[in-house]
């Protein structure tokens, strides 16, 4: 199979599966107990801490660790005052936009931050969003269908001298592209360890000790008592050497792939009509989002899975949906178009000779459609 589709899951890293084996069978005893192999287990999560913590430029103590990027969000957004306002960019997952809709219908205000044509937001936006001050901003560092770089850095300084609490989802940035906690001047950050070839079911939650977190789950004391439950300490150290192999291998691997997105885009220029969304916009160096005029992308996505290419169509977490893309559909792109799109996230395996493979078939499936 051709493995378009990086940026919805990453392939297990052998190195991460071998650093998990020992705690799937002889050390797996829970980590809060006191006997010598549960300390080996509580040693194994302290390291796999401070692996993470080294990818994010931030210190082991900042970390909770998580089930994944959505309960990461969530649980970054029950942070909000009691009562008080929040905004988040048009643009967000549905981890963030979701519970934010939620809020919203408790009685916490809620303003949508306003994107461009390239998905980053509008200085007017800004401009609106000072005049209703909120207590919370969420805004997205690397968008999961265009790929599109928000500069949360220069907005986040500002935010907090206000004394608004400032949280990022940083799941697609993390392990494609330098992510420093400090640098960014946000409270609160996700991330993802599925993203970065390491194991589901686990992430975490970066966050500023002057930020209070209110607990979603509560009753074991677990993550500074911020996130109860036994630790899945298999997939935790798996998460940690995943952080671990992200770091050592940033700058080659962002370099290979933003060859290898270059050479996609240039063969994709050779499809008449096809529209690269948010092209000139600073990008993930592995994410390329196309449409096609008159062509149904579910459609084409499936016909091209009856080739054997995988590739998606969106977010993972909001397929199957009839309604165009709220990411595109932000950005003023129009709901044809829209629905024509397709996203292709490139990863560790993939090659030159996949992607004029890839093209050999597209070309022959627009051309039938």
């Amino acid at each position: 199979m051709i493995y378009f589709d990086h940026n919805a899951t990453t392939p297990l890293d052998g190195r991460v599966l071998e650093a998990m084996s020992p705690f799937l069978t002889s050390f797996y005893c829970n980590p809060s107990s006191l006997y010598r192999h549960g300390r080996l287990a509580r040693s194994a999560v302290d390291t796999a801490r401070e692996q993470v913590a080294a990818l994010l430029d931030t210190t082991a103590a900042s970390i909770i660790f998580t089930s994944g990027g959505t309960e990461a969000n969530n649980l970054a957004l029950a942070s909000i005052p009691v009562g008080g306002k929040l905004a988040v960019a048009a643009t967000e997952h549905p981890s963030i936009s979701e519970p934010a809709k939620r809020l919203g219908r408790q009685g916490h205000g809620l303003a949508v931050i306003a994107v461009d044509a390239d998905g980053l937001l509008t200085e007017d936006a800004l401009t609106k969003l000072d005049a209703f001050q909120p207590q919370f901003i969420s805004v997205m560092l690397a968008n999961n269908e265009t790929g599109v770089i928000q500069d949360v850095a220069r907005y986040a300084g500002a935010w907090r001298d206000k004394g608004i609490i400032v949280h990022t989802d940083a799941v697609q940035a993390a392990g494609k592209v330098p992510v420093s906690f400090k640098q960014l001047n946000v409270h609160l950050l996700s991330l993802s360890s599925h993203k970065i070839y390491g194991p589901k079911g686990c992430g975490a939650l970066v966050f500023d000790k002057s930020v209070p977190i209110n607990p979603l789950i509560v009753g074991g004391g677990q993550e500074q008592d911020l996130r109860s439950g036994t630790e899945n300490v298999a997939a935790i150290v798996g998460f940690g050497k995943a952080a671990e192999l992200a770091k050592a291998g940033l700058a080659e691997s962002g370099q290979r792939l933003l060859a290898l997105r270059n050479l996609l885009e240039a063969r994709l220029a050779e499809i008449p009509g096809l529209t690269i969304f948010a092209q000139s916009a600073l990008r993930l160096p592995n994410t390329v989002q196309f449409g096609l005029p008159h062509v149904d992308g579910e459609m084409l996505l499936m016909k091209l899975d009856k080739k054997n290419i995988a590739v998606s169509s969106g977010s993972a977490c909001a397929s199957g949906g009839s309604e165009p893309s709220p990411v595109l559909t932000a950005m003023g792109v129009g709901p044809a178009l829209a629905k024509s799109a397709l996203r292709l996230s490139l990863g560790q395996s993939s090659t030159e000779a996949e992607i004029s493979q890839f093209i050999t078939v597209l070309k022959g499936l627009v051309c039938q459609a």
